[in-house]
């Protein structure tokens, strides 16, 4: 049985979550139940629970807040939210998982499958690490990215990746002066985190890092040439919006 706890400021989503888990999840017991912060960190310290549904927004502390707050985090997350998007992609970018309220069943089961899954192989919490070193930038561009791997959590500045290629369900990052590496994250997660920080999408395969750009050579879709003497075709769909992208630095 995993033990849970639900934190939520908000008495329809506490409820609603509470009979979701009780009627279709009987793995999970619901031990507490807080509405604010600060009894969802009491209820943490004293029931040492398994597993969090956290929201991500609620007055006076957040739940990214909340967890900064706990040390070391020794439970499984999954995070409830209602329209935050780039925690969203945050979230998503770490592996962890993510409820949209109003919950729906389907998604509620399948996030406690991959919950019972890291318990039964005794993951470690870094990708709760992860995905708050990669909110402290959510006003801004980020300049440092933190990776989730099998041995921690590896960071990278975001200004010596020259480009990141797709390789299937993995993503190759190329770097300035560095070998480059492969990273067990798709490279539609590395654009939903990247875009807003000098990151185009230039072709299916290509997200390129507009500081690395050294020439751009027009034709159809034309190609870019990279700081290490990369070329790499740029798409006709695309062509518009990379060189607005272009215009703005």
């Amino acid at each position: 049985m995993i033990e849970a706890i639900i934190i939520d400021d908000e008495e329809d989503g506490r409820e609603a979550l509470k009979l979701a888990v009780e009627r279709y999840c009987p793995e999970v017991s619901i031990k507490a139940v807080a509405e604010n912060p600060e009894k969802g960190l009491q209820a943490i310290q004293s029931l040492k629970p398994q597993l969090v549904f956290l929201d991500v927004q609620m007055p006076g502390m957040s739940g990214f807040d909340l967890l900064q707050r706990v040390s070391p985090i020794s439970f499984e997350v999954i995070f409830v939210s209602a329209h935050d998007r780039y925690a969203i992609k945050a979230i998503k970018f770490s592996a962890l998982d993510y409820l949209l309220k109003p919950v729906d069943v389907d998604e509620l089961v399948h996030a406690i499958g991959r919950v019972k899954e890291r318990l039964s192989l005794a993951e470690s919490n870094f990708p709760v690490q992860s995905v708050l070193h990669n909110l402290q930038f959510k006003s801004g561009k980020i300049d440092r990215v933190a990776v989730p791997s099998l041995e921690g959590i590896d960071f990278f500045n975001t200004q010596d990746i020259i480009y990141c290629k797709a390789e299937g369900s993995y993503t190759s990052l190329v770097l300035s002066g560095q070998p480059a590496v492969l990273v067990s994250r798709k490279l539609k997660d590395f654009e939903d985190l990247l875009s807003e920080s000098g990151f185009c999408r230039v072709h299916h395969s290509y997200l390129i890092n507009l500081q690395q750009v050294k020439r751009y050579v027009k034709g159809e879709g034309g190609y870019v040439i990279l700081s290490n003497d990369h070329h790499v075709d740029v798409s006709r769909r695309k062509k518009d919006e990379f060189l607005s992208l272009l215009d703005r630095l």
